[in-house]
């Protein structure tokens, strides 16, 4: 197994990391700060549905909030996804 890889042209191989230009860092730590501030948000946003759930299971009402709450974890996902998606084209 050994002379298997021994033999193997390694500077054949491309680097598939991506170099950020200079020019681009600025903005990618604009949008890594904006990921960050909207997923803390959406963990809020979380914690408040539940609340509100909590609330209005006592009153008797508490299956409302599951809409809101889908709504909340659907933007939570939309920002993960979207920070993915620039960092693979950065």
């Amino acid at each position: 197994m050994q002379n298997i890889v021994a033999r193997l042209p390694f500077d054949a191989i491309p680097n598939p990391t991506p170099t950020v230009p200079e020019q681009a860092k600025g903005l990618l730590t604009i949008l890594n700060w904006a990921s960050g501030i909207g997923l803390v948000l959406g963990v809020l946003g979380v914690i408040i549905v539940g609340i509100g759930m909590v609330i209005q299971l006592s009153r008797g009402n508490g299956g409302e909030h599951l809409g809101k709450l889908g709504w909340v974890l659907g933007g939570c996902i939309i920002i993960t996804g979207a920070s993915g998606i620039v960092r693979a084209f950065a």
